[in-house]
């Protein structure tokens, strides 16, 4: 029986290679990419990418993006009850599973599995692994073809000038032992602009940087 699967897309490359590891699969059947945007300011939430660009990868992907537009500011309550209504448009147009490209963090796995209980819906986690797998998964993404730029860093925990790189093998060599090569985190996120889920690369011209909210975001544009 085919898994017609929904995949929470963050426009990152874990997000990225997650659904490459579901196309690995025949029984699989990607049918949607889910994304949260701020509506105010049409991006996506803590990467701050463009909506534009995630457009232009559900097309290089050849999936339909489900875009879900999120208030802003916006309460958990609203959150809670804006998530439940994607979950029952899902249910009736047949989706079975979800995936997400979550690694290893417990807390976030356990409230995904909360959110989808009783809903006939399963959650599925493609790249699901222990901590200390990530720096293999990390460099496995970038020979695989991954390319990606780091769009938000938190300063607290990474220092800002990492905000706007490249992140390829020279930034995973110069990352703080501390932080993890992939920002499972909250370290950094990143934008995927080419691999081999795309039929092309997303052309992109990397833009400034600026500080907000106690965060590093980096302006990443259609070109």
């Amino acid at each position: 029986m085919t898994q017609r699967v929904l995949l929470s897309w963050s426009s990152g490359k874990d997000s990225a290679w997650a659904l490459h590891r579901l196309l690995q699969h025949a029984d699989v059947e990607v049918v949607g990419l889910l994304t949260t945007f701020n509506q105010a300011a049409e991006r996506v939430a803590m990467h701050a990418v463009r909506q534009v660009l995630v457009e232009a990868q559900a097309a290089a992907v050849g999936v339909p993006l489900w875009p879900v537009a999120l208030p802003w500011p916006c309460s958990n309550e609203q959150y809670a009850a804006i998530m439940a209504e994607l979950v029952a448009t899902a249910q009736a147009a047949g989706i079975t599973h979800m995936a997400f490209g979550d690694l290893f963090l417990e807390d976030i796995r356990a409230y995904r599995e909360t959110q989808l209980a009783g809903t006939g819906i399963t959650p599925l986690f493609p790249l699901w692994g222990r901590r200390e797998d990530t720096p293999a998964l990390a460099r496995e993404m970038l020979a695989g073809g991954v390319r990606a730029v780091l769009t938000c860093v938190d300063p607290a925990q990474l220092p800002a000038p990492f905000c706007g790189r490249e992140y390829d093998a020279r930034l995973l060599d110069e990352l703080p032992t501390d932080v993890d090569p992939c920002g499972e985190n909250g370290e950094f996120h990143t934008f995927c602009h080419a691999g081999p889920m795309f039929s092309q690369p997303i052309a992109i011209a990397v833009g400034a940087s600026l500080e907000r909210d106690g965060f590093c975001f980096t302006d990443v544009m259609p070109r």
